[in-house]
Protein backbone atom coordinates (compact mmCIF):
# COMPACT_ATOMS: atom_id res chain seq x y z
CA UNK A 1 0.00 0.00 0.00
CA UNK A 2 1.21 3.75 -0.70
CA UNK A 3 2.84 5.76 2.26
CA UNK A 4 0.42 7.95 4.49
CA UNK A 5 1.02 11.97 3.93
CA UNK A 6 0.67 12.79 7.56
CA UNK A 7 2.00 16.41 7.47
CA UNK A 8 -0.96 18.53 8.09
CA UNK A 9 0.93 21.79 8.85
CA UNK A 10 1.23 21.94 5.03
CA UNK A 11 -2.00 21.78 4.95
CA UNK A 12 -2.16 18.20 3.66
CA UNK A 13 -4.58 15.38 4.52
CA UNK A 14 -3.91 11.85 5.33
CA UNK A 15 -4.25 9.93 2.08
CA UNK A 16 -3.68 6.38 0.70
CA UNK A 17 -3.98 7.51 -2.82
CA UNK A 18 -0.59 9.62 -3.19
CA UNK A 19 2.86 8.77 -2.24
CA UNK A 20 5.18 11.75 -1.42
CA UNK A 21 8.23 11.81 -4.17
CA UNK A 22 11.38 10.10 -2.08
CA UNK A 23 14.29 12.27 -3.04
CA UNK A 24 16.51 14.86 -1.33
CA UNK A 25 14.28 17.61 -1.91
CA UNK A 26 11.92 16.50 0.68
CA UNK A 27 14.13 16.06 4.07
CA UNK A 28 12.72 13.51 6.24
CA UNK A 29 11.17 9.83 5.37
CA UNK A 30 10.43 7.49 7.94
CA UNK A 31 10.10 4.01 5.94
CA UNK A 32 8.75 2.11 8.81
CA UNK A 33 5.69 4.07 9.23
CA UNK A 34 5.68 6.05 6.11
CA UNK A 35 5.30 9.04 7.86
CA UNK A 36 7.30 12.09 6.65
CA UNK A 37 8.70 15.62 7.75
CA UNK A 38 8.32 18.31 4.52
CA UNK A 39 10.91 20.28 3.06
CA UNK A 40 10.01 23.43 2.81
CA UNK A 41 10.95 24.24 -0.60
CA UNK A 42 9.01 21.71 -3.38
CA UNK A 43 6.20 19.80 -2.54
CA UNK A 44 6.20 16.49 -5.37
CA UNK A 45 3.94 13.44 -5.19
CA UNK A 46 2.44 11.24 -6.96
CA UNK A 47 -0.99 9.07 -6.89
CA UNK A 48 -1.75 5.66 -7.07
CA UNK A 49 -5.23 3.96 -8.59
CA UNK A 50 -6.41 2.80 -4.92
CA UNK A 51 -9.04 5.04 -3.74
CA UNK A 52 -8.11 7.49 -0.92
CA UNK A 53 -9.32 5.91 2.48
CA UNK A 54 -12.68 4.71 0.87
CA UNK A 55 -14.03 8.53 1.32
CA UNK A 56 -14.78 8.69 -2.85
CA UNK A 57 -16.69 5.82 -4.59
CA UNK A 58 -14.18 6.27 -7.22
CA UNK A 59 -14.50 5.75 -10.95
CA UNK A 60 -15.94 2.79 -12.17
CA UNK A 61 -14.60 -0.35 -13.89
CA UNK A 62 -12.13 -0.58 -16.36
CA UNK A 63 -11.07 3.03 -14.24
CA UNK A 64 -11.60 2.01 -10.60
CA UNK A 65 -10.62 4.08 -8.79
CA UNK A 66 -8.53 7.22 -8.52
CA UNK A 67 -8.52 7.95 -12.45
CA UNK A 68 -7.57 11.58 -13.24
CA UNK A 69 -7.78 11.89 -16.70
CA UNK A 70 -10.62 13.18 -18.51
CA UNK A 71 -9.44 11.75 -21.72
CA UNK A 72 -10.11 7.79 -21.33
CA UNK A 73 -13.70 7.60 -21.28
CA UNK A 74 -14.51 7.66 -17.73
CA UNK A 75 -17.21 9.62 -16.74
CA UNK A 76 -16.54 12.97 -16.27
CA UNK A 77 -17.96 13.90 -13.29
CA UNK A 78 -16.46 10.80 -11.19
CA UNK A 79 -12.96 12.35 -12.70
CA UNK A 80 -13.24 15.72 -11.64
CA UNK A 81 -14.46 14.28 -8.71
CA UNK A 82 -11.32 12.80 -8.15
CA UNK A 83 -9.36 15.53 -8.95
CA UNK A 84 -10.75 18.04 -6.76
CA UNK A 85 -10.54 15.58 -4.00
CA UNK A 86 -6.85 15.39 -4.75
CA UNK A 87 -6.94 19.29 -4.96
CA UNK A 88 -7.76 19.23 -1.35
CA UNK A 89 -4.46 17.64 -0.71
CA UNK A 90 -2.50 20.13 -1.71
CA UNK A 91 -0.51 22.62 0.34
CA UNK A 92 -2.53 25.55 0.96
CA UNK A 93 -3.31 28.07 -1.43
CA UNK A 94 -1.54 25.42 -4.11
CA UNK A 95 -3.95 25.19 -7.68
CA UNK A 96 -2.78 22.10 -10.07
CA UNK A 97 -2.23 22.65 -13.89
CA UNK A 98 -3.06 20.07 -16.11
CA UNK A 99 -1.67 19.65 -19.19
CA UNK A 100 -3.06 17.82 -23.10
CA UNK A 101 -0.43 15.30 -23.64
CA UNK A 102 0.20 14.56 -26.99
CA UNK A 103 3.48 12.49 -26.96
CA UNK A 104 5.74 15.98 -28.25
CA UNK A 105 8.55 17.33 -27.25
CA UNK A 106 7.34 21.23 -26.41
CA UNK A 107 8.06 22.62 -23.77
CA UNK A 108 6.33 25.71 -21.70
CA UNK A 109 7.29 27.89 -18.84
CA UNK A 110 4.32 28.82 -16.94
CA UNK A 111 3.92 31.93 -14.50
CA UNK A 112 -0.06 31.80 -14.02
CA UNK A 113 -2.72 28.89 -13.92
CA UNK A 114 -4.48 28.58 -16.97
CA UNK A 115 -7.83 26.82 -16.33
CA UNK A 116 -7.76 24.88 -19.34
CA UNK A 117 -5.19 21.92 -20.12
CA UNK A 118 -2.43 23.55 -21.90
CA UNK A 119 -0.85 21.68 -25.52
CA UNK A 120 2.62 20.26 -24.14
CA UNK A 121 4.55 17.59 -22.66
CA UNK A 122 6.62 19.48 -20.35
CA UNK A 123 6.56 22.05 -17.96
CA UNK A 124 8.76 24.86 -15.83
CA UNK A 125 7.86 27.28 -12.96
CA UNK A 126 9.26 29.52 -10.96
CA UNK A 127 6.23 30.71 -9.11
CA UNK A 128 4.88 28.97 -5.80
CA UNK A 129 2.22 27.19 -5.09
CA UNK A 130 1.64 27.14 -8.90
CA UNK A 131 1.78 22.62 -8.96
CA UNK A 132 2.72 21.18 -12.50
CA UNK A 133 0.68 17.85 -13.07
CA UNK A 134 2.17 14.97 -15.63
CA UNK A 135 -0.14 11.86 -16.02
CA UNK A 136 1.22 8.47 -16.85
CA UNK A 137 -0.36 4.85 -17.42
CA UNK A 138 2.96 3.23 -18.21
CA UNK A 139 5.02 5.99 -19.61
CA UNK A 140 7.73 7.93 -17.06
CA UNK A 141 7.12 10.93 -14.86
CA UNK A 142 9.78 12.82 -14.68
CA UNK A 143 10.84 15.76 -12.16
CA UNK A 144 13.12 18.52 -11.85
CA UNK A 145 14.06 20.81 -9.16
CA UNK A 146 16.31 23.35 -8.58
CA UNK A 147 18.63 22.91 -5.27
CA UNK A 148 17.33 26.24 -4.13
CA UNK A 149 14.00 25.04 -5.10
CA UNK A 150 12.56 28.09 -6.76
CA UNK A 151 12.44 25.94 -9.93
CA UNK A 152 10.84 22.96 -11.41
CA UNK A 153 9.72 20.99 -14.10
CA UNK A 154 7.30 18.14 -14.80
CA UNK A 155 8.52 16.05 -18.23
CA UNK A 156 6.10 13.49 -19.89
CA UNK A 157 8.53 10.72 -20.85
CA UNK A 158 6.92 8.58 -22.99
CA UNK A 159 9.09 6.96 -25.50
CA UNK A 160 8.67 9.65 -28.33
CA UNK A 161 9.00 12.60 -26.37
CA UNK A 162 12.42 11.38 -25.08
CA UNK A 163 13.10 10.59 -28.28
CA UNK A 164 12.24 13.70 -29.42
CA UNK A 165 14.71 15.06 -26.84
CA UNK A 166 11.85 16.58 -24.44
CA UNK A 167 14.82 16.06 -21.29
CA UNK A 168 17.40 18.82 -23.39
CA UNK A 169 14.37 20.89 -24.37
CA UNK A 170 13.16 21.18 -20.67
CA UNK A 171 16.54 21.79 -19.43
CA UNK A 172 17.11 24.98 -21.82
CA UNK A 173 14.48 26.85 -20.88
CA UNK A 174 15.51 26.22 -17.19
CA UNK A 175 17.60 28.68 -15.44
CA UNK A 176 19.14 26.58 -13.00
CA UNK A 177 22.41 25.84 -13.61
CA UNK A 178 23.09 22.13 -14.34
CA UNK A 179 25.21 21.45 -11.03
CA UNK A 180 22.06 22.19 -8.97
CA UNK A 181 19.30 20.02 -10.30
CA UNK A 182 17.75 17.27 -8.57
CA UNK A 183 16.16 14.83 -10.58
CA UNK A 184 13.26 12.06 -10.20
CA UNK A 185 12.29 9.62 -12.34
CA UNK A 186 8.94 7.34 -11.84
CA UNK A 187 7.20 4.38 -12.01
CA UNK A 188 6.31 3.13 -15.62
CA UNK A 189 5.98 0.20 -17.85
CA UNK A 190 9.48 -1.94 -17.00
CA UNK A 191 12.56 -3.12 -19.17
CA UNK A 192 11.48 -6.71 -18.44
CA UNK A 193 7.93 -6.08 -20.52
CA UNK A 194 8.14 -3.12 -22.38
CA UNK A 195 8.57 -4.75 -25.88
CA UNK A 196 9.75 -2.40 -29.04
CA UNK A 197 10.18 -2.67 -32.33
CA UNK A 198 14.00 -1.59 -33.72
CA UNK A 199 13.13 1.09 -35.49
CA UNK A 200 12.22 2.62 -31.44
CA UNK A 201 15.70 1.47 -31.07
CA UNK A 202 17.55 3.09 -33.87
CA UNK A 203 15.58 6.51 -33.31
CA UNK A 204 18.47 6.78 -30.07
CA UNK A 205 21.22 5.00 -31.18
CA UNK A 206 21.14 7.14 -34.42
CA UNK A 207 21.33 10.28 -31.45
CA UNK A 208 24.00 8.46 -29.67
CA UNK A 209 25.96 5.08 -29.16
CA UNK A 210 25.45 4.26 -25.62
CA UNK A 211 21.67 4.54 -26.45
CA UNK A 212 22.59 0.42 -27.19
CA UNK A 213 22.52 -0.29 -23.14
CA UNK A 214 19.08 0.55 -22.71
CA UNK A 215 17.37 -1.73 -25.23
CA UNK A 216 18.03 -5.67 -24.93
CA UNK A 217 16.99 -8.09 -28.12
CA UNK A 218 14.10 -10.36 -27.66
CA UNK A 219 13.34 -11.65 -31.19
CA UNK A 220 13.86 -10.61 -34.69
CA UNK A 221 13.54 -7.08 -34.63
CA UNK A 222 12.11 -6.86 -31.18
CA UNK A 223 13.72 -5.42 -28.01
CA UNK A 224 12.93 -4.75 -24.37
CA UNK A 225 13.38 -1.07 -23.60
CA UNK A 226 14.51 0.59 -20.21
CA UNK A 227 12.82 4.10 -20.67
CA UNK A 228 14.82 5.07 -16.49
CA UNK A 229 17.99 3.60 -18.50
CA UNK A 230 17.25 6.55 -21.93
CA UNK A 231 16.18 9.21 -19.31
CA UNK A 232 19.58 8.68 -16.83
CA UNK A 233 21.50 8.89 -19.85
CA UNK A 234 19.96 11.49 -21.47
CA UNK A 235 20.07 13.61 -17.81
CA UNK A 236 23.76 12.30 -17.24
CA UNK A 237 24.65 13.82 -21.08
CA UNK A 238 23.15 16.85 -19.58
CA UNK A 239 25.07 17.17 -16.73
CA UNK A 240 22.56 16.29 -14.09
CA UNK A 241 23.79 13.47 -11.73
CA UNK A 242 21.74 13.85 -8.96
CA UNK A 243 19.27 11.21 -10.16
CA UNK A 244 16.24 9.25 -7.54
CA UNK A 245 14.38 6.87 -9.00
CA UNK A 246 11.38 4.50 -8.17
CA UNK A 247 11.60 1.35 -10.39
CA UNK A 248 8.47 0.01 -10.07
CA UNK A 249 6.73 -1.52 -12.65
CA UNK A 250 3.35 0.25 -13.87
CA UNK A 251 2.43 -2.82 -16.21
CA UNK A 252 3.19 -5.79 -13.71
CA UNK A 253 1.83 -3.85 -10.64
CA UNK A 254 -1.81 -3.06 -11.98
CA UNK A 255 -3.22 -3.20 -8.67
CA UNK A 256 -1.39 -0.35 -7.69
CA UNK A 257 -1.31 1.33 -11.27
CA UNK A 258 -2.47 1.91 -14.42
CA UNK A 259 -1.06 0.29 -17.45
CA UNK A 260 -2.21 0.84 -20.80
CA UNK A 261 0.20 -1.38 -22.19
CA UNK A 262 -1.73 -4.13 -20.09
CA UNK A 263 -5.05 -2.63 -20.30
CA UNK A 264 -5.43 -0.17 -23.32
CA UNK A 265 -8.84 1.10 -21.39
CA UNK A 266 -7.65 2.28 -18.44
CA UNK A 267 -7.14 5.64 -16.12
CA UNK A 268 -4.13 7.67 -15.19
CA UNK A 269 -2.27 8.48 -12.10
CA UNK A 270 -0.75 11.98 -11.82
CA UNK A 271 2.97 13.21 -10.71
CA UNK A 272 3.03 16.64 -9.02
CA UNK A 273 5.63 18.66 -7.99
CA UNK A 274 4.93 22.50 -6.71
CA UNK A 275 7.34 25.50 -5.43
CA UNK A 276 6.26 26.07 -1.93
Amino acid sequence: MPSTITYNSSGIKTSSAIELVKWPMHSSIDEGIGQTTPNNKVFAVQTTRITPNNTLRGSSSPYQAFNLGLHVGDCPEQVNENRRYLQSLLPINAQIQWLNQVHGNEVVELSTISPEPITADAVITREKNICLAIMTADCLPILLASKSGDEVAAIHGGWRPLSANIIQNTMAKMKTPVKDLYAWLGPCISKSVFEVGSEVKAQFVEQCESFKSAFIATSEGKYLADLHKIAEIQLNVSGIKQISALAECTYSNTDKYYSYRKNSVTGRMATLICPL
